[in-house]
């Protein structure tokens, strides 16, 4: 462990961290600590090789890779291109499924009826797109229900579990794109989020955490787990 970061493994080749959230990967204009890349180049040294294998959006949590030599990166990226990689995510959602578990199959593109640059949804002419989800937890807070879900993505499309999710209509708690409102996103970015809405999002960042990882690469099995963040545990108990 590191004040940098959390370290969940590290050889001479790979170095594998538990991502908080609300950190970028890549390099923004703000201090060194201000994004993965630049926290990752503070611990390994300015002349050490870095290579980021994987990336989760800023507020994701959990498992990312950085490669800490040119053939490693390269193997890994190699495993995830042919579908060797597989990831598990936890989710906490609005609403209670009513299904134990499910299979999300709908294709994703660009949703060019959203002010909101990045936002994608599901439409007909979209890329395939696969999502496998079971239920976890089922409970209630202050009278609203919630869920605690296992997610699976089969495909790996930009933000496909928070749209799928979304789409089933349950979307992750504290989605400020995909939640009830996108003017939620316009606001954050903007710098002007009112309590009231501040409220409605319930949770400072979306609850979503790439709790675990699992793949063949460079002739052996991997499985590398971060533990859900104390967030989730403290709002499933309220």
């Amino acid at each position: 462990m590191t004040s940098l970061f959390d370290i969940l493994h590290e050889d001479d080749g790979l170095l594998v961290i538990d991502k908080p959230a609300d950190l970028v990967c890549h390099p923004t204009k703000g201090d060194v600590y201000s994004s993965l890349v630049s926290r990752v180049r503070l611990y390994l040294g300015e002349s050490a090789e870095q290579h980021l294998i994987n990336r989760l959006d800023r507020e994701t949590s959990g498992v990312v890779l950085v490669g800490k030599q040119l053939e490693v990166a390269r193997a890994w990226r190699q495993a995830w291109e042919t579908g060797a990689v597989q990831k598990i995510y936890s989710a906490l959602v609005h609403g209670h499924p009513l299904t134990n578990e499910g299979v999300i199959d709908a294709p994703l593109g660009k949703d060019l009826a959203s002010a909101v640059a990045i936002k994608d949804c599901v439409r007909p002419d979209g890329a395939l797109s696969t999502t496998e989800y079971r239920v976890e937890e089922r409970f209630e807070r202050e009278g609203r229900p919630f869920a605690r879900l296992t997610v699976q993505p089969r495909s790996g499309r930009k933000h496909q579990i928070r749209i799928h999710l979304a789409h089933l209509g349950f979307p992750i708690v504290g989605d400020k794109i995909y939640g009830p409102d996108e003017q939620l996103y316009l606001a954050f970015v903007e710098g002007r989020l009112t309590e009231d809405q501040r409220r409605q999002l319930i949770l400072p960042n979306h609850a979503l955490h790439a709790r675990e990882l699992r793949a063949f690469c460079l002739g052996r099995e991997w499985a590398f787990t971060a533990p859900e963040p104390e967030m989730f545990r403290r709002f499933c108990e309220s």
